[in-house]
């Protein structure tokens, strides 16, 4: 497709990636933009980053850019850097058949027992690139010498389709990298587009796959579907698909009891609330959505350990909460940082009922008392009860002076809600001496 053909102008690309295109090409070198940066500029979106892939191998990019350095061994790539900007560069993709036969001793390909690429470091052309790459809306290549937009596997008609579309097989390439479920429902979402059925039809039976994925990148891929905007159009995608009993099957099994019970109306409120700040570019956390998605799970696991066991409630939410966290962690290895911050906003939550005295003063002192304000608003949303009173009491008292301050507090005991606890004073026995 000549310049005259489609809509991308320089102008709109990054000029650090123009850079690194325009120094590949003199160093006699291959150069294209490519992926989601050329897919998101035909349909009127901002690139969060701009992809180059070429003809020169890891080292020999290394060569010419001074600021480069390499990454990966699944994946051997260059990362040329500009201050907080990192233009990453790939080497074209080839085929695994055939490596032997190949003079280039780099092609070397491993695959696991179920089909999954474990390393794969073979190079090829750029039609073998394109038939390498998952979607047929990321196989669009910008030539930086003249100007035009390659598609080799009809991404262009795949964009006016609204499709997403795997290239090839797909229960081949679901296998070669089971991440690819997760990446087909997040362009939909992203994209406001459909998958297609063929793409869509294996994801049930293979979403089983995800267990194989290391446990760090299953989180950073949960992070993108949950927190760049599309959280909740993602996790509905997800129930329907069947993965997320793949991930959480501890709260899979509540949502089947109660299909829109208290859990489904927390997560999705938590979600809904999640895009909207990401929409308003104000910060959002991980800890956050987590806390919501396994809330219930701890509080089921808590109320059967006090029924089996006989623990006072403040041991048996205890343990729950590392039993649940420990589970979870198998699957998807949420950093220590967000695990010990859910566990804050979980422990709040009871202590948030807690009002008496100097109790309502000391509580707004915590760390992640604004955390679990929010996340008892939340909860009162879903569940109903005495909940939305107790918010809506926090929500009086972080925002008035200290006289109401000290009414609130007041009003608690006149109510007979709260009393504190008067201490017991022990006259020491006298000594018989």
């Amino acid at each position: 497709m000549g310049r005259d053909q489609h809509s991308i102008s320089r102008k709109d690309i990054s000029p650090n990636a123009l850079k690194v295109l325009y120094r590949l090409k003199d160093a006699g070198f291959e150069a294209y933009l490519v992926g989601g940066c050329i897919r998101d500029l035909l349909i009127g979106l901002k690139p969060k980053d701009f992809d180059v892939v070429t003809n020169a191998r890891p080292e020999e990019i290394k060569q010419v850019f001074r600021n480069c350095r390499l990454i990966g061994r699944r994946f051997r790539l260059a990362h040329v850097v500009f201050g907080r900007e990192v233009i990453e560069v790939a080497t074209f993709r080839g085929h695994h058949s055939g490596a032997e036969d190949d003079e280039n001793v780099n092609k070397i390909a491993s695959l696991s027992d179920h089909g999954q690429i474990l390393r794969d470091n073979v190079y090829g052309t750029i039609e073998e690139d394109a038939e390498r790459r998952d979607f047929t809306v990321n196989a669009l290549y910008y030539s930086i010498k003249d100007f035009t937009i390659y598609d080799f596997a009809e991404g262009m008609q795949s964009i006016a389709n609204r499709n997403i579309e795997l290239i090839g097989d797909p229960d081949v390439r679901y296998r070669e990298d089971p991440v690819r479920i997760l990446r087909a429902i997040r362009f939909a979402t992203k994209l406001n587009m459909q998958l297609a059925a063929k793409t869509a039809a294996p994801i049930p039976q293979l979403a089983v796959l995800l267990k194989n994925i290391p446990a760090p990148r299953l989180f950073d891929e949960l992070v993108k579907m949950w927190l760049a905007g599309k959280g909740f159009d993602n996790f509905m995608l997800m129930r329907e698909l069947k993965v997320l009993k793949q991930l959480l099957p501890q709260l899979e099994k509540l949502l089947k009891q109660e299909p829109e019970g208290k859990a489904f109306q927390l997560i999705t409120r938590a979600l809904q609330d999640t895009d909207q700040r990401v929409a308003q570019d104000k910060p959002v956390t991980p800890a956050f959505i987590f806390a919501a998605l396994l809330w219930y799970p701890v509080e089921v696991r808590a109320q059967t350990l006090l029924i089996e066991s006989g623990l006072n409630e403040n041991d048996a939410f205890s343990i729950a909460m590392t039993e649940i966290l420990d589970d979870v962690q198998r699957n998807i290895a949420i950093p220590k940082r967000f695990s010990l911050a859910m566990r804050d906003i979980w422990l709040l939550q009871g202590r948030l009922t807690k009002r008496a005295g100097r109790r309502a003063y000391k509580l707004m002192e915590q760390t992640k008392f604004r955390g679990a304000y929010d996340f008892l608003v939340l909860r009162a949303a879903a569940e109903g009860g005495d909940l939305p009173e107790l918010a809506q009491w926090w929500e009086q008292f972080q925002f008035t002076d200290e006289a109401n301050r000290l009414e609130l507090i007041q009003q608690l005991g006149r109510a007979g809600q709260e009393r504190p606890k008067r201490r017991r004073n022990y006259k020491r026995k006298p000594s018989h001496d």
